[in-house]
């Protein structure tokens, strides 16, 4: 079993910033990859992004190439999001997720944490 823990949402301006960080604990030797996923009000979950994480090339949702960023640190077993250039439309619960094969869906998701972008 593998536990992912969110945090860093928060209440920001459009064109501001926010960090969030998502931490694993348990099995986490056996992580394929990680991503972020988001989910706005009245809306259907939504991929955001994704990273492998040995090898750490990465993977983009067309509506936040070039102002999100993931990133992850193997040491700390923690993924990240930055995310710049914040849109009101980019409000959402954000969830972070874990995959244990490259052909597996995502088995394990954290709790979410909500980001809000005042216009």
């Amino acid at each position: 079993q593998v536990q992912l823990v969110e945090s860093g949402g928060g209440l920001v301006q459009a064109g501001g910033s926010l960090r969030l960080s998502c931490a694993a604990v348990g099995r986490t030797f056996s992580i394929y990859a990680m991503g972020w996923f988001r989910q706005g009000p009245g809306k259907e979950r939504e991929f955001v992004a994704a990273i492998s994480w040995i090898g750490g090339s990465a993977d983009y949702a067309d509506s936040v190439k070039g102002r999100f960023t993931i990133s992850r640190n193997n040491a700390k077993n923690t993924l990240f999001l930055q995310m710049n250039s914040l849109k009101p439309e980019d409000t959402a619960v954000y969830y972070c997720a874990a995959k244990t094969g490259a052909e597996r869906p995502y088995d394990y998701w954290g709790q979410g944490t909500q980001v809000t972008v005042s216009s």
